[in-house]
């Protein structure tokens, strides 16, 4: 149905116009009865909805309607499958359709840049390109449905201590490759009705009343259309977040920003203009939910389903040393209390009141000859000599034994982070005492983020369930048994220790959060430090083998404005059906600024019979190739080679292939009295120049020319060896105001030169 929504908003009264930009309650938009404009509801999620008719909190602490937990971001992001994120999303969008819910507030897609922080969970990946496929997938599938998703926390938003003042310092290029691309994804591939602003602010300024961030970022450079909600609070002067671009505070304010957009108005402070818009944005959602509005069945038991199905396509094999998948002949132990009490999902505003919960306790045949022990809570950390010596003698009597170990409630969260990034010392101790009488040693974990595994070379076995939602014990127990091969890959690197990860020493500050690793977060900076890793993003294994072989490009030489296809073929040479994850990175040779060692820019996940061969086909986008100048406020591609490599994770790199990119880009010009004559010989705009200058100070020191001696032939008691590498060095770095200070040029004279080279 069309309608002319600015002829209804020159209707309201200044005073309806202003209370459309608050909610009427914890969850409603407030409306206007007597124009017909409705309010509508928003909901939790963003992995099932926590609906709430009847009290309003936004940290879960009170009940809310049944509903279905489908698996977080953090296990569903390492299925690696756009496909299956968007169906999840359809049977949310159904869901919402069902409890008459206008948008649900999600996907979140903050990067996680360290295992601390408490709400990670909820986040997809250290990796943005990982984040954005997954989020754009997820809101095209619940917005098939006619409902609106809100994509959150806009932006570096990726602590949960004092999370409503903290400041997020990052320099632009960090904030625009690592903490901006997901957001950027979702808005050109999915455009979410809503994006919600984070509580924090960036570089001293609050994201609610972030101009740059909200409307010259967000809507002039990335299109985004639809209305700009706060966080629950995340409010901090409501008119000057109004002009800033932030459309809707939420929850209710009780009429306070109202007021004093009304005063703001009638004083002249802020344009009418800006309000009207503000209100036209909110309202074409609003009616837009409207005009899809239809009747949906809740379908529970089937959503449980795909919960499974999600869960059993995402969980993955860290390790396996020939003792998984269990056989149904032999006797197994299984220890630890998340067997029977699985964690399955996180605290907070996303906390699903499940209808129902499998654990892998309930999926298993009783009949089989399997033990169990409890050897620990699923809940506290005590070491209980009792019980633990229960579960050694359980294991000792068995074939094999597999503890279900984990993170329990307390110690992930929204609303605090993580102290460490160890399980409970009962489990790690119980685990360690199993293996010294059990050598056959599987241990299935159930949490939400990175933990340090201190037994790691005692187990043999080690599945990463993570928080899998309501049916993740029969997920488990399915790929426990075989009877589903698992596939899914590390959407995040799991250090050794805490103090490996980059962010180590610059987190959960309590005002200023420096983020100096800059873009080396994740696996970028695990390569770039040559570092070893407990297990490496993208990995993750399967009951059977792949081979990769036949890497093709579609051109072996492109424009910075073209795409090129990758090519690879696929055969699974073991003797089970299985799928596999092919993953394209990218290697910058061009050396045109300092940059990871490779960076995923594909992938795509694909079904084998034993035996059977596929070739996989993933096009890079022209963006694939480029950085973020700060200079040119731009994308910039550089000229020279880039080496396209396939791999099974960032690690197990198969093949690679090289392509050469001419780039018509240039970076500007920028020549004064200290610039190097390095940086003249590096730009072909200024070489000659540099050349030049290079000749006459050898001269002046009487070093060897570079014709007279190869640097890679010289010996090192060489005298002259070592008097060309330290005039190789010394010229490098050399400003050319020295070539005035030695008296070679006259200050006029360089001046003159400069201005020469700066008009190149």
């Amino acid at each position: 149905m069309k309608r002319d929504i600015s002829a209804l908003v020159k209707e309201m009264t200044l005073e309806e116009k202003a209370g459309m930009c608050s909610g009427l309650d914890f969850w409603h938009l407030k409306g206007v009865e007597r124009l017909g404009i409705p309010s509508v509801m928003v909901s939790d999620g963003p992995h099932g909805l926590r609906k709430q008719d009847d009290k309003g909190d936004h940290l879960g602490i009170n009940d809310s309607i049944k509903a279905v937990c489908f698996p977080p971001a953090c296990l569903s992001a390492c299925s690696f499958d756009r496909e299956l994120v968007k169906e999840m999303g359809v049977r949310i969008g159904k869901e919402a359709q069902a409890e008459d819910l206008s948008v649900v507030l999600g996907p979140a897609v903050n990067i996680k840049r360290s295992p601390l922080c408490g709400r990670n969970f909820e986040y997809y990946s250290e990796d943005p390109y990982l984040s954005g496929e997954m989020a754009a997938a997820c809101i095209q599938g619940i917005q098939s449905q006619g409902v609106g998703t809100s994509v959150k926390h806009f932006a570096a938003n990726n602590q949960e201590y004092n999370r409503l003042s903290c400041s997020s310092e990052v320099d632009e290029r960090t904030l625009r490759e690592i903490y901006f691309p997901a957001f950027e994804t979702a808005v050109k591939k999915a455009q979410p009705k809503t994006v919600m602003c984070s509580y924090n602010m960036i570089n001293g300024v609050y994201s609610s009343e972030n101009s740059w961030l909200l409307t010259d970022v967000l809507r002039n450079e990335w299109g985004f259309e639809g209305y700009v909600m706060s966080d629950w609070g995340a409010v901090n002067e409501r008119v000057p977040g109004l002009k800033a671009g932030l459309e809707l505070e939420m929850p209710s304010s009780n009429g306070t920003g109202d007021t004093e957009i009304i005063n703001a108005v009638k004083d002249g402070t802020l344009d009418e203009a800006v309000l009207d818009r503000a209100v036209e944005r909110i309202l074409r959602v609003v009616f837009d939910y409207i005009d899809n509005r239809h009747e949906e069945k809740l379908e529970l038991e089937a959503d449980h389903e795909i919960a499974k199905h999600v869960a059993c396509e995402s969980m993955v094999l860290l390790k396996n040393d020939e003792m998984l998948p269990l056989k149904k002949d032999e006797k197994v132990a299984f220890i630890g209390g998340f067997f029977k009490t699985p964690r399955y999902q996180g605290g907070g505003s996303s906390h699903i009141n499940s209808f129902r919960v499998d654990s892998a306790w309930d999926c298993l045949d009783k009949e089989e000859n399997i033990v169990y022990a409890e050897g620990f809570s699923a809940v506290d950390d005590i070491y209980d000599e009792e019980l633990a010596k229960q579960a050694c003698e359980a294991a000792k009597s068995a074939d094999k034994a597999v503890i279900f170990a984990g993170l329990p409630d307390v110690f992930e969260s929204e609303g605090y982070d993580r102290k460490h990034m160890r399980l409970p010392g009962c489990q790690n101790r119980l685990i360690s005492e199993t293996a010294k009488v059990q050598p056959n040693l599987v241990v299935v974990l159930h949490n939400g983020s990175p933990v340090e595994m201190p037994w790691l070379s005692c187990a043999k076995a080690v599945l990463e369930a993570y928080l899998g939602g309501q049916a993740a014990g029969s997920a488990v127990a399915a790929i426990l048994y075989g009877e589903v091969n698992p596939s899914g890959k590390l959407a995040e690197t799991f250090p050794y220790k805490l103090s490996d990860n980059p962010s180590y020493l610059n987190f959960g500050c309590p005002d200023k959060v420096e983020y100096h690793e800059g873009i080396y977060v994740g696996y970028r900076y695990y390569d770039k430090k040559e570092m070893e890793v407990a297990f490496p993003f993208g990995h993750g294994l399967s009951y059977t083998t792949f081979e990769y072989s036949n890497i093709k490009l579609s051109a072996d030489k492109i424009t910075e404005k073209d795409t090129v296809t990758v090519s690879v073929d696929i055969k699974n040479t073991g003797d089970i059906a299985g799928k596999e994850v092919v993953q394209i990175y990218i290697k910058d040779n061009t050396g045109i600024c300092p940059c990871p060692v490779k960076e995923l820019k594909g992938f795509e996940k694909i079904y084998l019979e034993p035996g059977e061969t596929k070739t996989v086909e993933i096009c890079l986008d022209s963006r694939s190739f480029a950085h973020y100048n700060v200079d040119t406020s731009g994308w910039f591609t550089g000229s020279g080679d880039y080496d396209i490599l396939a791999g099974a994770s960032s690690r197990d790199i198969r093949l690679s292939a090289t392509l050469n990119i001419e780039s018509s880009q240039q970076l500007p010009l920028k020549v004064h009295m200290n610039t190097t004559l390095g940086e003249l010989l590096a730009d072909k705009r200024t070489r000659k120049y540099g050349l030049k200058f290079k000749h006459q100070m050898d001269v002046f020191f009487g070093a060897p020319g570079s014709t007279d001696i190869k640097e890679d032939s010289m010996p090192e008691e060489d005298g002259a060896a070592l008097g060309y590498a330290m005039a190789e060095a010394v010229a490098s770095s050399m400003p050319v105001r020295n070539l005035v200070g030695f008296g070679l040029y006259k200050k006029e004279e360089m001046l003159k030169l400069l201005e020469e080279m700066q008009n190149a």
